[in-house]
């Protein structure tokens, strides 16, 4: 509903329908951490809800129109709640805490499912300025240094997701279908890691693969897998951030591309401890 509204009251609409479908998956009468998780989401959403519906009020009430977006306030602040709803960065504070207290698959549904939505809207009022080069700048920033001192998973994973979410930023102020073509390689990429997590109960580093000592294929599908996450070339990860990479580049936006790259270095190496340390507890059973 959101995606195909052709009034911002209809966006509205389907964005709260999304949120409380999602509501039910996320609570466990039998998990404490489950219910307080979708307390926080749901206090988030409800407050970028709110933000949404005063902003598109706002435009009825100055511009008669259900579409127009007027001046570039009315964009930031839409701009702003979309973000808040798909946790980019500096709105980002809610998103480790919920995915802390979640199941797997229910961490998997808010990295990809419950980023669509906001992500193709974002796609349609988007425009290069100021303010969103910041969002780019902070997501891939905060996503990359906020993963290194992580001793959870799944915390470690919404750092990723932050940093991920910059660089779908970024692909969409250059092309819709390079954005698209990313969250694809990224959606496929985030279930083969988290089905490998949720097979084998892992959570947290401290136990990292020790449910699966001798199951080396195992882990070196992870290391392939971290790796092309990470963008590291031949791997699938690298592609959509290279066409990103040349395009930005030909559209003179170097600055935003080296604080990009840079900082992709910096997850390569919390993704790469991960699998150092499966690796390190193979050797020394062997030893």
């Amino acid at each position: 509903i959101a995606t195909t509204a052709t009034s911002w009251l209809g966006v509205w609409m389907g964005l709260e329908i999304n949120l409380l479908s999602f509501i039910p998956l996320m609570t466990n009468s039998k998990n404490i951490m489950s219910t307080e998780a979708s307390l926080k989401y749901f206090l988030v959403q409800a407050l970028a809800s709110a933000m949404l519906l005063f902003s598109i009020i706002l435009m009825y009430m100055l511009f008669k129109s259900p579409l127009t977006m007027g001046t570039n306030i009315f964009q930031i602040l839409i701009c702003s709640t979309l973000m808040l709803k798909m946790g980019a960065a500096p709105f980002h504070f809610w998103f480790p805490a919920t995915m802390e207290g979640l199941s797997w698959k229910n961490c998997f549904i808010l990295m990809t499912w419950q980023k669509i939505a906001p992500l193709m809207l974002l796609a349609y009022v988007i425009e290069m300025n100021i303010f969103i080069s910041m969002i780019i700048v902070m997501s891939v920033l905060i996503g990359s240094l906020g993963g290194l001192n992580q001793s959870s998973l799944r915390k470690l994973m919404a750092y990723s997701s932050i940093n991920h979410v910059g660089w779908m930023i970024s692909a969409m102020v250059i092309g819709e279908n390079i954005w698209e073509l990313y969250f694809m390689v990224y959606t496929l990429l985030s279930l083969s890691i988290i089905l490998i997590f949720s097979t084998h109960h892992i959570y947290h580093i401290n136990q990292n693969f020790l449910m699966m000592p001798h199951d080396r294929v195992t882990k070196s599908c992870m290391f392939l897998l971290l790796l092309s996450l990470g963008g590291l070339p031949p791997f699938l990860g690298f592609f959509p951030k290279w066409l990103v990479i040349q395009t930005m580049t030909d559209m003179n936006y170097q600055f935003i591309v080296i604080t990009m790259v840079v900082m992709t270095l910096i997850t390569l190496f919390f993704y790469l401890r991960l699998t150092f340390l499966a690796f390190l507890f193979s050797y020394t059973e062997l030893k």
